[in-house]
């Protein structure tokens, strides 16, 4: 999933969700009822027949992740998903998407220069050197399994997290 979630405008988003397993050749009616279920158990089913244009930037980016999870990736790769969005619509999308990636048990790979929603979403934040990057060290964040990445910014924990990040990205070793 990149920052923009490239929907095709002339495609509803049925067919937009549909898109990878048809230019994969694995569209099949057992895959295309669990993409149904998919859109109905994130609020997008009553939209399946809208274009992107109708649907909110949150919308869009649940489609986009639809697609992405319909063919099945054993690992999801996200490079800054939620950028394009205002800050409350990135929260809200924050918290859908880290509570679709929990339900259907996957492994996703967050890149974010926004340290909050790192330690909101995350189980293990990397920081990264300078150029050229390496690992510089790593963080292993710890919450409550019954908690959102909403809730998580209101724990006591999420302010010790992001303060040991920020000292980290700001340690010139």
């Amino acid at each position: 999933m990149l920052q923009h979630d490239h929907l095709f405008e002339w495609r509803t988003i049925e067919k937009n969700v549909l898109l990878g397993l048809e230019i994969q050749k694995k569209l099949t009616p057992a895959s295309r009822e669990k993409v149904y279920d998919m859109l109905k158990t994130y609020g997008l089913y009553k939209f399946k027949n809208a274009r992107p244009s109708q649907l909110s930037g949150g919308m869009r980016q649940r489609a986009a992740l639809i697609r992405t999870l319909a063919l099945e990736p054993e690992l999801l790769l996200l490079d800054e998903p939620f950028s394009a969005l205002d800050y409350q619509t990135r929260l809200t999308v924050g918290d859908d998407i880290g509570s679709i990636i929990k339900k259907e048990q996957k492994t996703a790979i967050l890149v974010t220069h926004d340290l909050s929603e790192a330690v909101s979403l995350g189980s293990r934040v990397l920081i990264l050197s300078k150029r050229p990057a390496t690992i510089k060290s790593m963080i292993d964040i710890h919450f409550p399994d019954n908690i959102s990445p909403l809730e998580r910014r209101n724990s006591p924990e999420f302010k010790d997290y992001f303060n040991k990040i920020w000292k980290e990205l700001n340690n010139d070793e």
